[in-house]
């Protein structure tokens, strides 16, 4: 299932070449066309612990899912 654009994901595998791990969070913000093995890509927006934007990485379609309750860190207080 592809998200909505302008929504919340979750990496689903480590991606070193990137620097992301699994469960990391980023906001889908485009996709990119089919590369040589087939695959559309998706254009993510990464941010700090304030919400701060930090970087823009292509990564897999596959490599994505819709961010889920059970995906969420639970505040501390």
């Amino acid at each position: 299932m592809t998200p909505a654009l302008d929504s919340r994901v979750v990496i689903n595998r480590d991606i070193p070449q990137e620097n992301l791990k699994q469960g990391d969070l980023a906001t889908y913000i485009d996709v990119v066309a089919r590369d040589e093995d087939g695959e559309d890509g998706a254009v993510l927006e990464l941010y700090d612990a304030l919400g701060e934007p930090i970087r823009v990485v292509a990564v897999p379609m596959s490599a994505i899912e819709p961010l889920r309750m059970a995906d969420v860190p639970p505040v501390v207080p």
